[in-house]
Parts: C-alpha cells; structure tokens; sequence
C-alpha cells in the first residue's frame, strides 16, 4: 500500500469520485511510493490545488485531475453533468497549470526538475472510455476511466505508464527526493492551526457540561449505596471524584478506589490539589489498600495473587482494623474492573459493613477485563445518559457498539479517520501518523497512542527505565506523545487519540476493547490497522460512520 499524505484525507461527500480514485491508488500502489492528496499551490499571485500526486521513487511524479459524475465532450469543450444540471470544465488545461505551478514550486525549493519525468493526468470515475478514445489536447493513456477504477490495478498500470511514455523530462524520481517531497508538499496543506482553537473550545465546554452534573449527586445525597452508570465520556469520574469530596466534608472517613494505575494516579494527583480538610483518607488502587495495610507484595506476572490472595488478604486485614482506621464509605470509579472477591472484602473495611456507604461509577460496555463482579446494591441503577467530553463524531462512533442509547452534546468535530493496514503494520503506520499530526501543529502532549494488542516499544522502555509512577506522571505533564495501552488507559483521554489496532487478546471482548480505546478521544480519533475487523467488531455504526475514509 502507498504511503499516505495526510494519511486520512477529507474528500468531498458529493459524488465520491475523488475518494475512489484515491482508495484505488492507495490499495494498489506499490509501497515505496508516496500519494499526496489535496496540494495547494501558491507561486506568487498564481495559486491551485491538485487532486492527487503520485511521487514514484526511480519512476517519476503524476498530477492527477477528478472529475466524478457524467463527463463528456461536445464541440471540441468538455461537459459536466449530474443533478440534472451540465456546466462547461476544463480538465485539462486545469491539471496543466496545476503541473507547472508544482515543478515551478519544486524548482524553487531547490529540487532538480529540469529533466525530471512528469506528467498529468484526468480521471473520470463514473464513465467508461474505450481505449481507442482520445483527443489531441488528452491521449487515452493520460486518461483515468470508470473501469480502471473498479480494477485498482489498472488505475496504477495506467499512471506508471504514462509517466514513462508520455512524462516531460527523461529521468525518473530520486529516492532521496521522493522523502524531501514529504516535507514540502505536507508542509503545503492548509494550516489546521485552527484545529488547537477548536479543542481548546471542546473542553471548555465539556468542563461545562460536567460540572453541570453535580445536581445528580444534590438528587441521590440522601442514598448511602449508589450506583451510577454511564458510558464512556458521562462525566463518571468527575462524579466520583466529587461525591468523595462531599463525604469528606460531611466528616466521613472515606476510601477512594480503581482498579487501572493510569486512574488511580490521576485521582490521587487531582486529590492533591484539594485542601487537605476535603481529601479521601485512602486514594488509589484497590491493591494497595491490603498492602498499605501489611499484605506481602507479590508479581506482577502471578494473577493468582492478585485475583484471589490479595482481595482475601483484605478481608483478613480489615477484620484486625480498629473502628478508627476502617472506613464510613467507599467511592469506587470504574467498577466494573472489580471482580466478585473484590466486594465483600471490600464491604469488611466499613464501620458498618451493612449499612456503610458504598458508591460505585460504572460502564458495562468497558468491560475489558474477564472479570464479572456486580457491586453490593439493591437499587436500580442511577443512568448517565449524555456524552460530555468527545465531539459528536467521536461519540456517535464508539456509542454505536454500546447497548445503551448516548446522546452525544460534544461539539462538531473533524470526522474519524480510518488507516486501512494490516495488524502487524499498525504501530508503525501509527508512528508515521504521530509525525503527521505533529507537523499538523498539534502538541505532543496532546496526543495519545494506544495499542490493542502488545504494547508499543516506547510504552515498554519508559515503564522499565522509570517505573510505573514516573511513566504515568509523565503522561499528566503532558508535554509528550503518550505511548500506552487500552487496558491501561481506561478512564483518561486526550484530543487526538490514535488508536493501533495492532490484535486484540481476548476476542470475546473485542467490542468492549475497541470501545474503551476509540473513547480515549476528545477532539480527534484515528484508527490504524485492520478495516474489515474493525467493522466487523463494531458493526453497522462503526461501518456507517467510517463510510468514506
């Protein structure tokens, strides 16, 4: 497959003609070579925008002209229809201009052009053209036809061709300038610097919208065991957070509590920032509540411990605890981690093991562990209902997969994009997507990428060199690329989100994992690996909303 600048374009929704022509190169180019989409150009007061470049390490460059809906020539002048409507166009002489301007610019930026192959072409996806067609001012070899397109290789046949026969200059394309063209046509493209405002915006208005929510706690104060259930982006943790803080203030002892280490630091490090009168007396993993209490540690490889000896160990723990040091309530933000030793153990460090708080936030559809624990609450479930914290298009996306309806009041947003690459492909296509967004003038500390399958290298080397701890607050500085994993980023986010679907573990929970990772995203989501499983994993509303990328 080619190499993709951007790797997701934007294509426009009125014919597909352009998005075929470019699914068609993309699929079937060798891999060396590179497909620009959407060149702008600007030579002093001239300026255009090409459709499509092709750049062919040894071989050459071709521009290429698309013009979707019914295309034909009358009277020596090129016609458009579609809708009920025909209008005059100029292909040719569009692509010509649009060609000179790219070898003007080239010449000027220091490339050798003046004997190097180039070459424009037409294509019109929607009309077939027989092969004995043509015309002087467009062969049939410099022409793109409905039929080439439905066979993706002809499409790449037919450009290879023309550039070696039909190509201005005599020698092709430098490998060494193939990989300076990256850097001159990406630096091209239209400045998305406005991209910052709008995630700036985005979580404003998300911050707004959460703390909103606080009313639902004013409605269920008077209940000593709640549980909230909401999807991905409800505003789940920041309920627990703030649920915790009220009890406190109350004048309750109260235990905060997760499961995924990523969570537990970010609540004890937002916990950090209150005054000290409003902090929960225990903040932090389940785990490491019997061990801050004297339960032997053990490794991390041996789930026998940590699924069965540690959650007993509690219990056992709890029973030798004086009234002081046990707890009026517990607050529990991702509980479905929980399994279903985890609770009456857990219910044992309570003053009140009966009648004591127990506050639980969940989310069925992220459950990504093989653990099905239900939390000790008689009453019906409190449902959050609305999500708060992705754009529209990131919550229509993943709130496809889950069972319960989510209306999304993020604001708009760009569309998911969808790298169609294969598994073992998709951290390194993601890399290149991290260099891409970077020279898209994101930051770096904006942006995650998260694996479903083993972990990426970065992810490997950061925990080893640093340790657990120094790896997670280097991802709340957030000054970096975040490299991580989905089971580990359960209830954290970023903006841009760009999920490597490089295998998925445990298939049986395939859903629940491409859920939990396409949710990490507040701003912008793009997936990198396998489109088949990817849709079907996630259905017909993951399929719909990826139509077209």
């Amino acid at each position: 497959m080619a190499r993709l600048y951007p790797p997701a374009p934007k294509f426009p929704h009125d014919n597909g003609a352009e998005l075929a022509v470019w699914r068609a190169l993309k699929e079937n180019l060798p891999d060396d070579v590179l497909l620009f989409a959407h060149v702008p150009l600007q030579i002093d007061d001239d300026e255009g925008e090409i459709d499509l470049v092709v750049a062919w390490p040894e071989v050459g460059i071709a521009v290429i002209e698309v013009k979707g809906g019914h295309v034909t020539r009358r009277d020596g002048e090129w016609i458009q229809s579609g809708g009920g409507a025909e209008r005059r166009i100029d292909p040719v002489g569009q692509i010509q201009r649009a060609r000179h301007l790219l070898t003007d610019g080239l010449w000027e930026a220091g490339f050798d052009v003046a004997d190097l192959r180039t070459v424009h072409l037409v294509a019109f996806p929607h009309v077939a053209v027989p092969d004995t067609w043509g015309t002087l001012d467009l062969p049939r070899a410099m022409l793109v036809d409905r039929t080439e397109v439905d066979n993706g290789a002809a499409v790449v046949a037919r450009v290879k061709k023309a550039i070696e026969q039909h190509g201005h200059g005599h020698s092709g394309l430098p490998p060494s300038d193939a990989e300076l063209l990256v850097e001159h046509l990406a630096r091209g493209f239209p400045s998305q610097v406005e991209h910052l405002v709008a995630a700036a915006m985005h979580a404003s208005h998300a911050d707004q919208l959460t703390s909103e929510q606080a009313t639902i706690l004013d409605v269920l104060e008077q209940q000593r065991r709640t549980c909230i259930v909401g999807g991905a982006g409800s505003g789940k943790t920041w309920l627990a957070l703030e649920k915790a803080r009220r009890l406190v203030r109350a004048g309750e002892r109260v235990a905060l509590l997760c499961y995924s280490r990523g969570l537990g630091r970010y609540l004890q490090r937002t916990v950090d920032t209150w005054p000290r009168r409003e902090r929960p007396a225990f903040v932090g993993l389940f785990h490491d509540l019997p061990v801050e209490w004297g339960a032997e540690g053990g490794a991390d490889d041996d789930p026998d411990y940590w699924e069965r000896q540690l959650p007993l160990a509690l219990g056992e723990l709890a029973d030798a605890r004086t009234p002081e040091e046990k707890f009026d309530s517990v607050v529990v933000d991702e509980a479905q981690d929980f399994g279903n030793l985890w609770w009456p153990s857990l219910l044992r460090c309570l003053r009140d093991p009966d009648g004591g708080g127990v506050f639980v936030f969940m989310d069925e559809a992220q459950r990504v562990f093989p653990r099905d624990g239900e939390a000790p609450i008689n009453l019906p479930p409190f449902p959050l209902l609305e999500n708060l914290r992705s754009t529209k298009q990131i919550a229509q996306t993943f709130s496809s997969m889950s069972d319960r309806l989510v209306r999304p009041r993020g604001l708009d947003g760009p569309p998911v994009r969808m790298i169609d690459v294969p598994a073992e492909q998709a951290i390194a296509t993601a890399d290149t997507c991290i260099d891409l967004l970077l020279e898209d003038h994101w930051e770096p500390g904006q942006i995650a990428l998260l694996a479903t399958g083993r972990r990426h290298p970065a992810q490997v080397n950061e925990v080893e060199v640093g340790g657990y701890e120094s790896y997670w607050d280097q991802f709340f500085a957030a000054e970096d690329v975040f490299y991580g994993h989905v089971l580990g980023f359960k209830g954290l986010e970023r903006p841009v989100v760009v999920l490597a679907v490089n295998g998925i573990r445990d298939m049986d929970r395939a859903r629940q994992i491409l859920y939990t990772g396409m949710s990490r995203a507040r701003s912008l989501l793009v997936l990198v690996g396998p489109r088949d499983l990817v849709e079907s994993v996630g259905g017909e509303g993951v399929r719909r909303r990826l139509a077209g990328t």
